[in-house]
């Protein structure tokens, strides 16, 4: 029996990185999905995937989460297919960034959009189900630059401050209807992305080529299910999970 056997998952940016591992790690646990990601041949894709190897329903919607009539649009195929939902990963993003003064509108709204303004939207959206339904659980996927920026990262720093913001004041607001609201901040997870760099270890952890501690998705994922499938009058506020070896305190 999975730990999470007769619940429904949705997953923002689903179609690969973390989102493809968290949804990987829900699904073997029993939850049925729902994938959304504005990549719709990669989308399609990994829930076939996750449908076979796993044996769960899992709708893949194509979806900006930038975009509310997308949103909705998402959330109305997701209770139509499912007809509940007891999990929500606000996991889609987008990073930009550089010299403050070099920043273009183009930049810092598309970043916005996708890390603060989608998971709003989400949120917003799931409060809607959640509420009706009895209650629910909803984790957002952070960054441990919601404390300690990066040089160079004004646009990506600001969203994710917001989102820890978000965070808090959805709990708060949640708590009386049995909607537990939390973060996940990631370090260094070597993603897609990091694949072509080239690796080597370094006692437990991934290393990239550029001399950073690295986590896989699979851990990251292991910490996102460990919170989504804590009993519901528990929350885990917050999570900050790091390769040991990564600066982070104080980094500045």
């Amino acid at each position: 029996m999975g730990k999470l056997d007769g619940k429904v998952a949705l997953v923002t940016g689903g179609n690969r990185g973390i989102g493809k591992a968290i949804a990987r790690a829900l699904a073997a646990e029993g939850a049925a999905l729902t994938l959304a990601a504005r990549g719709a041949d990669a989308l399609a894709q990994t829930a076939r995937e996750i449908a076979a190897e796993f044996g769960v329903g899992v709708l893949g919607v194509p979806t900006d989460v930038a975009d509310e009539e997308q949103v909705d649009a998402l959330f109305a195929s997701a209770q139509d297919r499912h007809g509940r939902l007891d999990i929500l990963i606000n996991n889609a993003g987008a990073f930009d960034g550089g010299p403050i003064e070099d920043i273009t509108m183009e930049a810092w709204h598309n970043v916005v959009g996708a890390c603060l303004t989608g998971p709003f939207l989400c949120t917003r959206a799931a409060f809607r189900t959640m509420k009706e339904q009895g209650g629910g659980r909803i984790i957002n996927i952070g960054s441990i630059s919601a404390q300690m920026p990066r040089m160079y990262s004004v646009p990506y720093t600001a969203t994710k401050h917001g989102v820890w913001g978000l965070t808090k004041a959805a709990a708060l607001e949640g708590r009386d209807h049995g909607i537990v609201v939390s973060a996940l901040h990631p370090g260094n997870v070597r993603v897609e992305r990091r694949m072509n760099e080239g690796s080597n270890t370094a006692g437990s952890g991934m290393v990239s080529d550029g001399g950073e501690p690295m986590m896989s998705m699979e851990e990251i994922a292991d910490a996102c299910l460990h919170m989504a499938a804590l009993p519901p009058h528990v929350n885990f506020l917050e999570a900050i999970v790091l390769p040991t070896e990564q600066h982070y305190v104080g980094r500045g």
